[in-house]
């Protein structure tokens, strides 16, 4: 088969074209960005070519798939239309690929990155398996029996997968401008869970998650004593993050991770669970937690100088809270600064009260201003960062060319956050920390 992906260097997009690659098909992409991304790592060591114009052919039995920021009257969607050419959405095909293996769904509102990454880990250390997550990781062979899915819940495209084993790590308000109200992205996650075959492991301290109608077996974990699976004895320190798991009330065993805050506890959690149920002995789960690596953008460090800089994903207001808590855990001596990167006016205008919460955590916070592909401005009036900076001491207005504003920062913890790429941002920083050496 031939696929031609639009918005080929978006994380989901980039993953699916790696996988179909993979899997022996011929693909190619467009993208509108020339400049570097790191989804596009996985696609140039495939030597799947990427178009920036509309200069190329494609055969007639291509089928294209695109990004949804990618709008109907774009040329490249509009030129592949003129063509006649079958046009899909990526989730569509994903779910094709993933019904010809056992597949592990890993859904959620937060915690859905960590949680795959740590299940892929542990099942690429023993029996193999195929992969697709959205840090623009993707890789499948037919030779696998287990696929590990990252199954978002933007836009219902979790709706199209039927797996095999489900995890829901948690639901909340997010991507409201897909949603209605809270009922309507529960009972879309209830349609995932449904369509779950043997076993969903399911987040018990969450409200939403336990108003679920399960149709399939389900196992509840976390920290309160009516699960199923019992988080007890956590201990959060510098190093690590340590605790006891009991099921059915006897103890399990014991896990040091190399991760750090309560919500990485959880998802570690339901990555245990999931490993164990497939059959993967206690002893060798431990061991391998030790040598876990977290995914692209969730909490990668980096020293320069005296200065910790770290960049991480987290763009709803509870992953910020909890991954700024998470910093303050292992360098609970150093000033913490958070450079945030907002890129939807929709979130931004929905929890402007929470992110005013979350970005208190931290000693000084900094904002770009909101870089939206997906959103115009004008559909949101008066809706700018100014609506967080102006309601937040200590809080003001970054860009690229005046990150000089943080040159009295350079022994701090600088945590730049967005679901957009922050390289950028991260550069200007280094150069502001080299001139004042």
């Amino acid at each position: 088969m031939k696929y031609y992906c639009i918005g080929i260097k978006g994380t989901g997009m980039s993953t699916l074209a790696q996988i179909l690659s993979d899997l022996g098909n011929q693909v190619s992409g467009y993208d509108d960005a020339r400049g570097h991304k790191f989804t596009q790592d996985g696609l140039e060591e495939r030597n799947i070519p990427i178009y920036y114009d509309g200069n190329h052919e494609l055969d007639k039995d291509t089928i294209v798939t695109y990004s949804v920021a990618f709008k109907e009257d774009h040329p490249e969607l509009q030129r592949v239309k003129r063509l006649g050419l079958t046009v899909k959405k990526y989730n569509e095909i994903m779910g094709d690929v993933i019904d010809m293996f056992e597949t592990i769904g890993v859904s959620g509102t937060h915690g859905k990155t960590t949680t795959s990454s740590l299940i892929r880990h542990f099942l690429e250390e023993t029996v193999g398996c195929n992969y697709f997550i959205g840090a623009g990781d993707g890789y499948a062979t037919k030779d696998n029996k287990y696929y590990v899915v990252e199954s978002d819940e933007f836009n219902r495209h979790f709706t199209a997968y039927h797996p095999t084993y489900a995890v829901i790590t948690n639901i909340e308000r997010e991507h409201m401008e897909c949603y209605k109200d809270l009922d309507d992205i529960r009972n879309t996650f209830e349609i995932f869970a449904r369509q779950t075959k043997k076993l969903v492991v399911a987040n018990g301290d969450n409200e939403e998650v336990r108003k679920i109608n399960y149709a399939t077996k389900v196992l509840f974990y976390g920290f309160n004593e009516n699960n199923n699976v019992v988080i007890k004895n956590m201990n959060l320190t510098e190093k690590s993050s340590e605790f006891d798991l009991f099921i059915n009330n006897e103890l399990y065993g014991h896990f040091n991770i190399p991760l750090f805050g309560k919500h990485m506890v959880m998802d570690a959690t339901a990555a245990i669970i999931i490993a164990k149920e497939l059959g993967l002995e206690k002893d060798t789960i431990e061991k391998l937690l030790q040598t876990f690596h977290n995914a692209k953008r969730r909490f990668e460090e980096q020293r320069v100088g005296d200065s910790i800089i770290i960049d991480d994903y987290a763009h709803h207001p509870t992953e910020i809270k909890v991954t700024l808590e998470a910093v303050k855990q292992k360098y609970p001596n150093k000033r913490l600064v958070v450079v945030f990167a907002p890129n939807t006016y929709s979130r931004t205008k929905d929890f402007k009260n929470e992110f005013i919460a979350a970005f208190k955590v931290a000693d000084k916070a900094y904002l770009t201003e909101i870089d939206c592909n997906r959103e115009k401005q004008e559909d949101y009036p008066g809706i700018t960062s100014h609506i967080i900076t102006d309601n937040l001491k200590d809080s003001e207005i970054v860009s690229v060319d005046t990150m000089d504003k943080l040159k009295n920062e350079t022994s701090s913890v600088v945590c730049f956050m967005g679901c957009a790429y922050v390289d950028g941002l991260i550069s200007a920083y280094k150069k502001v920390i080299e001139n004042n050496k």
